[in-house]
């Protein structure tokens, strides 16, 4: 693997990173987006303090990167998110299972104690590179 095999995927159109990592990287037949927090990709703050206003967000900025690499929402095939809550697990999967469609894309959920921004959800994922 060289460094030149690696794209770096960037879009305006969802939040800036908050670090030094890349909004998603792709790589061979695969893109990895970085985990996205609920956050207005206008403003950098919280889209709101609810988990379903959260939640909704965070996929949006998924979205947003998946089309900056020239993908789509239906090739995710990997998720993992992170909850501050784990009692808010109920209104998340309500959430994804309107969000994706079969088959679903395989995941992790996994509690943790604190998110950057006091976000209470950041989503991750994995998405297949079409070769169109």
């Amino acid at each position: 693997m060289k460094d030149s095999d690696i794209e770096a995927i960037q879009t305006g159109e969802a939040p800036a990173a908050i670090g030094p990592y890349s909004q998603a990287t792709s790589f061979g037949d695969f893109t990895f987006v970085s985990g996205q927090l609920g956050l207005d990709p206008k403003t950098g703050a919280l889209a709101g303090e609810d988990i379903s206003v959260q939640t909704q967000q965070a996929i949006e900025n998924l979205d947003r990167i998946a089309m900056a690499s020239g993908q789509t929402r239906a090739e995710v095939v990997k998720l993992t998110i992170y909850l501050v809550d784990l009692d808010h697990f109920e209104t998340v999967n309500t959430i994804l299972a309107q969000a994706f469609h079969p088959p679903f894309p395989a995941r992790a959920t996994v509690g943790v104690a604190a998110l950057p921004k006091n976000a209470k959800i950041e989503i991750d994922a994995i998405i297949a590179n079409r070769n169109d």
